[in-house]
């Protein structure tokens, strides 16, 4: 059974940078596409980026230039770089990765943006 297993949230001033990662356990799958989306308070939960196993990255225009996607997939691991971090930053981070069979998701790091 597939786990993710996400770490790197906190808190954070504005403009400040925080990493994420998160890594699957438990399955020697070839995930095709992973990524990040997140949840604020009341809010739907959002795209915030992914990247296929060929390389073709997606981001939120709201991240665009500030966030950057990354993947080891040696490790089965996906990260997620943030800087210059905005207030409406705040929110619940999940991973997600998709296999040719199924979709998989972290069970979510809190990231707050705050002075």
């Amino acid at each position: 059974q597939v786990q993710l297993v996400e770490s790197g949230g906190g808190l954070v001033q504005p403009g400040g940078s925080l990493r994420l990662s998160c890594a699957a356990s438990g399955s020697s799958s070839r995930f095709y596409t992973m990524g990040w989306y997140r949840q604020g308070t009341g809010k739907q939960r959002d795209l915030v980026a992914t990247l296929t196993s060929g390389g073709r990255i997606n981001y939120a225009d709201s991240v665009k230039g500030r966030f950057t996607i990354s993947r080891d997939n040696a490790k089965n691991t996906v990260y997620l770089q943030m800087n210059s971090l905005k207030p409406e930053d705040t929110a619940v981070y999940y991973c997600n990765f998709k296999s040719a069979l199924d979709d998989y998701w972290g069970q979510g790091t809190q990231v707050t943006v705050s002075s």
